[in-house]
């Protein structure tokens, strides 16, 4: 165990030692690629978009979606059941967005220049709108993540600082998450002509949006389900019941617009007609995604069963494998006849991917046990600042 102080420690385990070992060599590729340039990648004209894009912006940005979708549900919508899950989303979605921003730092060609959109607006380009909201995004969850901190490290009136934005915070980071979240699928709009039919889509941007609200729910049902096992407290029966059937029916929402629009472009059928990988994948992405989670959600929905622990983790992982199939086939499998050559991602782009990865999950474990970020469900702490609600990530002040 390392021991910071009386009150900061961090367990020691053989899992953390190897993710300190990937983290380590995380940090030496990056400055290894920030000083070669992207020669270490197999990037190329042809695919200049590749591994990071898709699990550093597509994939990490979609499964950070908890930190809008809690808030909103708890502050706007006031379902209050769902108190005791808020902070650690809050949490998961700073961390994600915060190594989003470093995977992209290092998927720059010219990774110097990352400033210049501050300074230089494109006002008609989908990309600006991107680099603003994901900067403006985790700024806003950084002020939300503050008081979780200074708390813990004693600063009381800081902390009580940060929770007055409370209102404000939540607002702001709703609407930037919309916008987004929604111009992901915009980039790929701009692909016409390039981005396989059965993805290309004037909808993408809704299909996008939706998925994310999906699926930022379902990444919060599994880690609480992870972190239930690791610090050994309790499945709350009322916050994830609520938010598995939130996924549920948005995803019902998400399907239905995706099969109507392959239906008006004339691409269903193709999914039984033509036999080839892209085809293949779809398939795979709809019934891995869609298909078996809406099955099994509706039929506990239609017959009033009480939806348990394992349904719901179950249909939260079938979602998530859904949303990764979906923006791997964008980015990836959609791409790959109009390139004209195949791609791999090179062993470096791997384990920068693994390192950084494995970064997020040891920072996210430090805080974890060091800031009390998950509050027993029903727990009347005393200490005002403790039930602070640290912005739109804890226990609101009563």
């Amino acid at each position: 165990m390392i021991r910071i102080n009386s009150n900061i420690t961090f367990k020691m385990t053989g899992f953390r030692k190897l993710l300190m070992l990937f983290s380590g060599i995380f940090f030496v590729l990056v400055f290894y690629r920030f000083a070669v340039g992207l020669s270490i990648t197999n990037l190329s004209d042809a695919w200049p978009w590749g591994l990071w894009t898709v699990i550093d912006v597509k994939l990490g940005i979609a499964l950070a979606a908890g930190g809008f979708t809690t808030a909103g549900i708890y502050y706007v919508l006031g379902i209050k059941k769902i108190e005791s899950v808020v902070k650690p989303a809050i949490l998961t979605a700073w961390l994600g967005y915060c190594m989003v921003a470093l995977g992209l730092l290092v998927d720059l060609g010219r990774w110097y220049g990352f400033w210049h959109p501050i300074v230089s607006w494109g006002h008609h380009s989908v990309m600006f709108e991107l680099y603003m909201c994901v900067l403006l995004y985790t700024i806003v969850l950084t002020a939300e993540f503050a008081p979780i901190f200074f708390d813990g490290i004693g600063f009381k009136r800081t902390a009580k600082f940060f929770v007055g934005l409370t209102g404000f915070l939540v607002i702001a980071g709703i609407v930037l998450s919309t916008m987004h979240q929604s111009s992901l699928g915009s980039m790929y709009v701009l692909m016409a002509g390039r981005l396989d039919q059965l993805w290309w889509t004037m909808a993408l941007p809704i299909l996008y949006f939706s998925s994310a609200v999906a699926v930022g729910p379902a990444v919060v049902t599994c880690e609480s389900a992870l972190s239930g096992k690791t610090y050994n407290h309790e499945w709350d029966n009322e916050a994830m019941p609520f938010l598995a059937k939130w996924s549920g029916y948005v995803l019902s929402f998400y399907f239905v617009v995706r099969i109507i629009d392959l239906i008006v472009r004339g691409q269903l059928g193709r999914l039984f007609t033509t036999f080839d990988a892209q085809t293949f994948m779809c398939l795979l992405e709809l019934i891995i995604g869609s298909v078996l989670p809406l099955f099994f959600f509706w039929s506990y929905n239609m017959s009033g069963k009480f939806m348990d622990k394992k349904m719901a983790v179950r249909n939260a992982i079938f979602i998530i494998l859904g949303v990764v199939l979906n923006r791997t086939n964008v980015v990836i499998t959609g791409m790959w006849k109009s390139a004209g050559t195949g791609y791999f991602p090179s062993t470096q782009e791997i384990l920068i991917t693994v390192g950084l990865t494995s970064f997020g999950i040891l920072v996210y474990l430090f805080i974890s046990e060091n800031f009390g970020v998950f509050t027993p469900h029903g727990a009347e702490d005393e200490d005002v600042s403790v039930r602070s609600g640290v912005g739109a990530s804890g226990v609101p002040t009563t």
